[in-house]
């Protein structure tokens, strides 16, 4: 019997077909969204899976402290599909979350090429900026660059090495490098380090992260558990969003500008993008789709509504329904969605300018 197991590398794209089997086949735990506060990615289902997640419960209701860790590859534009998980640290951080985001620079230079003074611009003036502009803050908050991590930081990353073996590293990740390892190495301590005792010692943490992402934190959560004697490290929690598509209707691509919305686009150079080069659901003329109505599930419009354009949960429905019945053109549906994209982008923007101001709060070293 064939193998029809999915297989994820995080350095690879991959095209999710069905999430209930995903979930099945690698340990994922459906998550349930009462166990949050009330965020429209748990309501949507966007955030679809968990590991571990009761401990941050826990230390919500105990009044604990916890961690958010992410990170950030700087290689191109911050675009539409990276929001979501800047909305997510900003949500924990409410929360009460101390946020760790870690800029992925030694990643970028050994597995991409990209300069170490090339990913500090790209983190800075794409990544940090829009997220200020969205709404993080700089209390308990520690933006950091990997290649200037602190002594303990930087030892953990290669301590980790002799709490695992390369045959058990190329089961995880299949063809792996001597660039790939060491970059896998960094991520773990990258996830692990706030619970060192310099940093106020062991406490839950959570990754928000995108599926494609989780043999780093299979691999973390496994090495936590035997540095446990050493180090008494948590093994992280997780949460696991699903992968907004590009406007093709495939994967976004940072080498493809017209695989996706940039925030820091013009919004008529959006809305051109939108119009000509978004997947439709819709069928091939106006009287089929009148009778057979459009699939807005495969509808890069109405996807870019569900995963947050559209704020109210009424009105996306209601779109849904007038799509699939016929009622919405396909036409129609894009003039919605760049409606409501030119609104985000345009105030977007403004909030961009003013946070400029505030990036010098945010640089920190670990």
């Amino acid at each position: 019997m064939a193998n029809n197991k999915l297989v994820i590398n995080p350095w690879k794209s991959i095209d999710v077909k069905d999430y209930n089997k995903l979930m099945k086949d690698f340990g994922i735990k459906k998550i349930n969204p009462k166990n949050l506060p009330d965020n429209l990615y748990f309501r949507r289902g966007i955030i679809f899976g968990e590991k571990s997640l009761n401990l941050i419960t826990v230390a919500l209701e105990k009044n604990k402290p916890f961690v958010m860790m992410t990170g950030l590859m700087p290689s191109g534009k911050f675009h539409f599909g990276h929001k979501i998980i800047a909305d997510l640290m900003i949500y924990f951080q409410q929360l009460g979350a101390e946020c760790y985001i870690a800029v992925a620079d030694v990643e970028a230079y050994l597995t991409r090429g990209i300069p170490l003074d090339k990913s500090r611009e790209l983190a800075i003036n794409e990544y940090l900026i829009n997220y200020i502009a969205l709404g993080l803050k700089p209390e308990k908050t520690k933006f950091y660059f990997q290649s200037e991590g602190a002594i303990d930081y930087m030892n953990l990353s290669k301590y980790v090495s002799k709490k695992t073996t390369y045959n058990e590293l190329k089961s995880i990740y299949g063809e792996i490098t001597p660039e790939k390892i060491i970059s896998a190495f960094t991520q773990v301590a990258d996830i692990l380090h706030p619970q060192l005792s310099s940093y106020g010692g062991p406490k839950p943490i959570v990754v928000p992260v995108g599926v494609d992402q989780l043999p780093h934190i299979n691999l973390t959560r496994d090495i936590a558990g035997r540095m446990k004697s050493d180090y008494k490290f948590i093994p992280p929690s997780a949460i696991f969003t699903k992968l907004m598509p590009g406007l093709k209707g495939d994967k976004m691509s940072s080498s493809d500008p017209y695989s996706y919305i940039a925030l820091s686009e013009d919004p008529k150079e959006a809305a051109k993008k939108i119009k000509k080069h978004a997947f439709s659901g819709g069928q091939a003329t106006i009287e089929e789709h009148r009778k057979k109505g459009g699939n807005p599930d495969i509808d890069v419009a109405f996807q870019m509504l569900l995963f947050g354009l559209e704020p109210d949960d009424k009105k996306l429905q209601q779109i849904y329904n007038d799509y699939k019945s016929g009622k919405l053109l396909s036409g129609e549906l894009k003039q919605i969605t760049i409606d409501k994209m030119t609104t985000f982008l345009t105030e977007h923007q403004k909030k961009r300018v003013k946070a400029q101001a505030q990036v010098k709060k945010f640089m920190a070293k670990v």
